[in-house]
């Protein structure tokens, strides 16, 4: 059995699951701690929602929104087009969690699987430094 490669982290937020929510459903927030392109509509991201970009080889990357329980779960679903193996949806994705402790908030995060694709350590180690760089600003937006 080949070794799951999944990014897990967490990190402790100064603010409520609500307010957490906020920063990761909200375009102008998701805009400042992940890439969206130009032409993304500006409503709150629900289940069902779709961000497409266009890569420079032709290709698409598509994220999903598969789940979304209001501040406590949400599910993001990634297909690139130009993945050999092609996923079941939601086996390859970005999860977030929202635990309420007291006035704060842990946000758990899991990124993956990305054992399944032929590249996969790549996306795994561009994923670990999405990580790091996200939940921060996460953090930082919302606590301010």
């Amino acid at each position: 059995m080949t070794k799951q490669l999944i990014v897990k982290d967490e990190i402790m937020i100064n603010a409520t699951p609500s307010k957490v929510w906020g920063i990761l459903t909200k375009p102008k927030y998701v805009a400042q701690w992940d890439e969206l392109p130009e032409d993304y509509p500006n409503e709150d991201m629900t289940e069902g929602s779709q961000v497409v970009w266009e890569l420079p080889d032709g290709g698409k990357s598509i994220t999903t929104i598969i789940k979304a329980e209001v501040g406590k779960e949400l599910i993001i679903s990634l297909f690139v087009s130009k993945w050999e193996v092609k996923p079941n949806e939601g086996d390859v994705a970005y999860r977030y969690q929202l635990e309420e402790m007291g006035n704060q908030t842990l946000l758990k995060f899991e990124i993956g699987d990305f054992s399944l694709l032929s590249n996969g350590q790549m996306y795994y180690d561009a994923s670990v430094e999405f990580a790091q760089h996200s939940k921060q600003v996460i953090k930082q937006l919302a606590e301010n």
